[in-house]
């Protein structure tokens, strides 16, 4: 292999693993912004504590609960269909398990702070 071909190579690699932390970087900030989801549908209930009906209020957070989860599995959806493609070469990708494994986490936590919504 010439020298030329060994740098287009490296080039391609070092490339590759951009790839795969720029992909995690993308996870996290979507796993941030699915808390901040969840935050917000807290938020909502602090302010909206003595709103009549009351449903109403839970309902609207109900709402941002969904879309946290949603927004969590649709994270977890993406980055591991990216990792799938690509080869890490120096940096070393999270496992795509750790991922899901996350991603049900968050998940299960959003869903339980809807429960306790619901229940106040």
């Amino acid at each position: 292999m010439t020298d030329s071909n060994k740098l287009a190579e490296d080039r391609t690699d070092w490339a590759e693993d951009r790839t795969i932390m720029a992909n995690e970087r993308t996870f996290a900030g979507w796993m941030r912004t699915g808390m901040a989801s969840v935050a917000l549908a807290v938020g909502l209930r602090a302010v909206f504590g003595a709103f009549e009906p009351t449903w109403a209020a839970k309902a609207i957070a109900t709402v941002f609960i969904v879309l946290a989860v949603y927004i969590f599995w649709a994270a977890q959806e993406a980055a591991c269909k990216t990792l799938a493609r690509l080869n890490d070469n120096e940096a070393h990708a999270q496992p795509r398990n750790r991922m899901r494994i996350l991603s049900v986490a968050f998940a299960a936590g959003a869903v339980a702070v809807g429960a306790i919504l619901w229940a106040l």
